[in-house]
This record gives structure tokens, C-alpha cells and sequence, in this order.
């Protein structure tokens, strides 16, 4: 199946949860977070200035990871107070360039080397790892804004890593250690390849590509062997270094796919895509289990929001190569579950840990050690989180083959571009995913023909759908359903998708249990709306799964409840998995239903999945 093309152009307008969320992590995190965290900035500026800062491993991701996530957020919202504060921030950054292109936080003796004197732990640094994020803020910040200057930086960078690591040097940068982070520049140089048409660029992306399968001198593994090792049959998790930074190197198979043709590229790409949600994705849509694949997505290890950030990035580059509408399911999944569960609603804090049964605990408070002077709220997954909404735009509308694939529900306008000077304004009228029901209607003068995809998720098992009233034949779900025609203003699509229960049954540490899901939304026990305790949470009985909708009286309302019967005649009641927790409370998304009777569907469970096997 062809893939899709990006959707750079598309403005966007969300109402309902999404729009809530983007404003508020907009307006009280990534509008302040320079000026309440100006070592973001100030540790490159002193970075050869006794004494030295103490800087994590990592630091140098800090000020990319957020440029990226803003930027995207940016894009979703066109928030003239955000582009105003990204204006500042990336002039600034670009006055502490060096020379010779160098803009990480390291001395000078030590750059690139991925060693520091004054890293903690071991004094491995990641300072690849940071250039790369750094490329990638850069880049999107000038498409975004149409800024030369961003661009003309992020070449020196990859010009200065050409300069030590391309053709035959030595030490090779997969020689430098830490090689899941600091391989990672493979990917921003093939987009810079992209954009440049510089040889140099796209021969630095396949050698670091041919270095993913380098061993030392015993034959053990320096890399991943992500290339390899996929196309010999191996699972993601049974590679060398599984942990989620490479899922950023990764990437660049996709990139250099495109960009080459090169067969042997997407097919491990494609390998490793579908061995991580078979085998590594969380009920919730996480990824990673204590920050790597273990092969269990039954491990109740921390689920970190940076491994599921990557993870949707690498779907939506799966989304692109292959325009299969079960990975927009599977973006969907992670949003509106994992996503909107790391995030506060106020916007002010995000979690570093996202469990399926637990606590929402925020990353300033998980994982504090990362903080300094000059950075107190200031860590990997803070910089990071607002980007899985952020990506909204690289996935909620695609150009496909001269038509319009839409893949995301939700309360929004959609103004597209189309050939010459035509556009078409797309409008959802919904509180999707919290209700079945959606009415799109489309404003075009001229007329303008083209095909209108619609993704109906491979859950919803009966989906109607009605144009200007008449039932559209062959709606099909795990499919888009194509409309071929010309759109004209007041077109009515109306389409009712189907909300019946389904689940996923556990094993492993989760054996004996359930996660039941309403659309794409995971339920779940939160004991601050129950009389019961998590010890005392009753099995549901299987003959109300479906349950009925309740209303919560006082403060913070979930954004779904549920009422469910239990075997024993108590009242359960369930929330959507992105607001359990929020007050504190605990919560637990594996539940237990009563044995026997008939099972609903599944389609989240790994045996479930649609795919072959690599």
C-alpha cells in the first residue's frame, strides 16, 4: 500500500479535550518554561567556564527536546504568544553556536567525544544524542516558522559531524559508547538531505546506518544491529540494546527508505514497528517497561512518557511508509490514553512514569535528581511530553494520493489546501472519543473533487455512515473508507461508530485479568470514584460490560464515567484511562471480569493484532 505524504500545510483548530490540553500545557508549560529554566539555554553558554555545571548524561537534549515539542504544539494551534516566545528562545540559542558548529553543553576538549569530565555517573555524555535533538527543534522551527537561520545552524551541526566522523576516521561515532542515543544524528541527517539535497548528509545517515551492526574485537555487539538483526528474524527486544532511545536511529531506516528505495530499509523498519506493538505496547498505549522492550507488555515496570513519545514518533513515520489505517489506531490508542494520562489537565506538570495500575506522580517529582541550578523543573520527560500532542499534526490529516486521508476524531476545523487556490475547511462536530457519534461537514467554493478517506478503526465493528443523509455501502473496519467525489459546501457526513465493549486478556504478571475498552478508550477503576477500595474492587460481572453513563458531582469530573455491575451487586464505576489518577487516587486499568459466559472482542491484545509475524 502507498504511504502518505506530510501534512505541513493543514491549519488546524481542536475544541473538546484536545483543544483543553493544548492550551493549557501551551499557556503553563511551554510558554514559561525558558524563563522559569533558563539553564536550558545558560549551560551551553558556560560550557567551557570553571567549575564546571553537573550535568546529567543527557543535558544537551533539553533545549531540542522542548523547540520540538513546542514547535509541533505550535503547529496544531498557530499560537502567535508561543511562536513569539519561540521566536526569542531559538535567536538566543543560535548565539551560542560555536564556530566549528558545535552546540551542546560539554568542553571544549571534549565535544563529540561523548565523555565528560563533569557528566554525571560514569562520565559517558550524550552529546550526539543532544546535536541530534537540537537538529531536529532547528529544523522544524524553520518549515514552521520560515526561518533560514534555523536551517543554516542545523547544517553546521551536521556539517561539523560529518567532519569527524564521515568516511574512513577513526574513532567512528559508533565507537564513542552509549550508541542507542548517539546514533540517533542518523535520523536528523537524512531529513537534512531532504531539505538540502547535500550528498554528504544522506552518505553520514547510511554509514551510521551499516555502524548499527558493528562489533568490537570479541565480536560483541558496539550497536543495536537494527538493520540486521530484523531481517534475520529477531524481535525487537531480543536485539542488543533494546532501550527506547534507539527508536530515534531507528528512524532513519524510514527516512533513508524513502529517500533511496532501499528495500532492505523498510523491511526491518517494518519488522521492528510491528515487533514493538506486539510485544512491548502497553493496555494504555506506553511503550517500554524500565525504559526498553522486554518483550512483556504485561511488565509493570515504569512505562517512561519519553518511550512513548518515540514510540508514536516511529508511528507516525510507520503511518507515512505504509498508510495502513491500524497504526493511526494505534496513534489513537496512545493518545487518548497514555498521553492525556502523563499530562495534569491544568498543564503545569507531566509524569515521568505512566502506569497501567498505579499513581500519576509528576516528573518533577519521579525523577527530580534531574534537576539543577538554573533548572529546577527541568528533566527529560518535562522537555518531551507536550510533543504527543504535539504530533497531532503529522497524523490527524494526510494527503494521500491526490486525496485526504483523515485519521484523527475529534472536535477540530481542518483548513487544507488544495490545487491552485481552492481549500476545503473540514469541521467535526463531536465529543469523540467519549461518544460514538461525529458529524463532519465540508465548506468548498469552487466545488473541489477529491477523494475523502475516512479510518474506521478495527474496533468498531459496525460503523454507519450517512452522506447528505444516504446510508455509504461498504463500510469496513481495520480500513479507510474512500468517498470520491465533489465536495461542495454543506456536505453532511454523519458516522456512528460502534461503542460495544471489548478487552484484552492478561497474562504473565497480569494473568487472571482484564482491560476493558469502550472505543479506543481504556476504562478504568480510580478509587476516588468508587465506595470500594483497590483491595476490595469486586470481579465485573460479563453481563454488563457495557455498562451506562453517570455523572460525577463535584470537582474535576472525569472526562467519561461509567457504571458497571459486579458479581456480588456492587456498583463499579469506571473512568477513561487519561483522567484516573489525576487527584492522586490510585487506579488500575487491569481489572477482573467473571469467567465464563461470552467473551468480547479483542483488539489491542498482542494476539489479536492484525499483522504476520516478522
Amino acid at each position: 500500500m502507498p504511504g502518505c505524504e506530510q501534512a505541513l500545510l493543514v491549519e488546524y483548530a481542536f475544541g473538546g479535550v484536545l483543544g483543553d490540553y493544548l492550551r493549557s500545557v501551551a499557556d503553563r508549560w511551554l510558554k514559561v518554561a525558558p524563563a522559569s529554566n533558563p539553564a536550558m539555554l545558560e549551560m551551553f553558554r558556560d560550557r567551557d567556564r570553571q567549575p564546571y555545571r553537573q550535568l546529567e548524561p543527557w543535558a544537551g537534549e533539553f533545549a531540542g527536546k522542548y523547540l520540538t515539542a513546542a514547535t509541533e504544539v505550535l503547529r496544531v494551534t498557530g499560537d502567535p504568544e508561543l511562536r513569539a516566545v519561540l521566536g526569542r528562545f531559538v535567536g538566543e540559542l543560535l548565539t551560542l553556536q560555536d564556530q566549528d558548529g558545535y552546540l551542546g553543553p560539554w568542553p571544549r576538549e571534549h565535544r563529540l567525544a561523548n565523555s565528560a569530565p563533569n557528566a554525571s555517573g560514569p562520565g559517558r555524555s550524550w552529546d550526539a544524542w543532544g546535536h541530534y535533538h537540537v537538529m531536529l527543534g532547528l529544523m522544524l522551527w524553520s518549515e514552521t516558522a520560515d526561518d533560514p537561520r534555523a536551517l543554516a545552524a542545523a547544517r553546521r551541526i551536521a556539517d561539523l559531524l560529518c567532519a569527524r566522523f564521515l568516511g574512513d576516521r577513526a574513532p567512528r561515532l559508533v565507537d564513542t559508547g552509549s550508541t542507542e542515543m548517539n546514533l540517533a544524528p542518523a535520523h536528523a541527517l537524512a531529513m537534512l538531505y531532504r531539505r538540502t539535497a547535500q550528498e554528504r548528509y544522506l552518505r553520514m545517515a547510511e554509514q551510521i546506518i551499516a555502524e548499527f551492526s558493528a562489533t568490537d574485537g570479541a565480536g560483541e555487539p558496539l550497536a543495536g544491529n537494527y538493520l540486521n538483526g530484523p531481517l534475520a528474524g529477531r524481535e525487537f527486544h531480543q536485539l542488543p540494546k533494546p532501550r527506547w532511545e534507539s527508536l530515534h536511529p531507528i528512524m532513519a531506516l524510514a527516512e533513508v527508505q524513502a529517500l533511496t528505495g532501499r528495500a532492505d530499509c523498510r523491511a526491518a523498519f517494518e519488522r521492528i514497528w510491528r515487533s514493538i506493538v506486539r510485544n512491548d505496547r502497553h493496555n494504555n498505549g506506553g511503550f517500554s517497561s524500565g525504559e526498553k522492550a522486554t518483550g512483556n507488555p504485561y511488565d509493570p515496570a515504569p512505562i517512561e512518557s519519553c518511550c512513548t513519545i518515540a514510540w508514536m514518533a516511529l508511528s507516525v513515520e510507520m503511518l507515512r511508509l505504509t498508510g495502513d489505517p491500524a497504526v493511526a489506531d494505534e496513534l489513537e490508542l496512545s493518545l487518548f490514553n497514555s498521553v492525556l494520562g502523563m499530562h495534569s489537565r491544568a498543564g503545569r506538570w507531566s509524569t515521568y512514569n505512566t502506569p497501567m495500575d498505579g499513581l500519576r506522580i509528576a516528573s518533577t517529582q519521579a525523577i527530580g535528581f534531574q534537576a539543577r541550578a538554573g533548572s529546577p523543573e527541568l528533566n527529560c520527560c518535562s522537555a518531551n511530553a507536550a510533543r504527543g500532542l504535539g504530533l497531532l499534526w503529522a497524523w490527524a490529516l494526510l494527503p494521500d494520493g491526490g486525496g485526504l486521508a483523515l485519521n484523527c476524531y475529534a472536535p477540530m476545523t481542518l483548513t487544507v489546501p488544495l490545487a491552485g487556490a481552492n481549500s476545503v475547511v473540514l469541521t467535526q462536530e463531536t465529543s469523540y472519543p467519549y461518544d460514538a457519534r461525529v458529524l463532519l461537514t465540508v465548506a468548498a467554493q469552487p466545488a473541489a473533487e477529491f477523494v475523502l478517506k475516512l479510518r474506521i478503526p478495527r474496533w468498531s465493528r459496525s460503523t454507519r455512515v450517512t452522506l447528505n443523509g444516504r446510508p455509504v455501502e461498504d463500510v469496513r473496519p481495520g480500513s479507510y473508507l474512500p468517498i470520491a467525489r465533489a465536495w461542495s459546501t454543506g456536505d453532511r457526513l454523519e458516522i456512528i461508530f460502534d461503542f460495544s465493549p471489548h478487552v484484552w486478556t492478561g497474562a504473565r504478571q497480569c494473568a487472571g485479568k482484564t482491560s476493558l475498552y469502550r472505543g479506543p478508550i481504556l476504562m478504568t477503576y480510580d478509587r476516588r470514584y468508587n465506595e470500594m477500595d483497590p483491595g476490595d474492587l469486586p470481579a465485573l460481572s460479563a453481563q454488563d460490560l457495557a455498562g451506562r453513563r453517570v455523572a460525577w458531582e463535584h470537582w474535576l469530573p472525569p472526562r467519561l464515567l461509567m457504571e458497571l455491575s459486579a458479581v456480588d451487586g456492587r456498583k463499579v464505576r469506571l473512568c477513561d484511562f487519561g483522567s484516573a489518577g489525576e487527584g492522586g487516587s490510585p487506579y488500575r486499568s487491569w481489572l477482573e471480569i467473571e469467567p465464563g459466559g461470552p467473551r468480547p472482542a479483542e483488539y489491542f491484545a498482542p494476539q489479536a493484532l492484525p499483522w504476520p509475524g516478522c
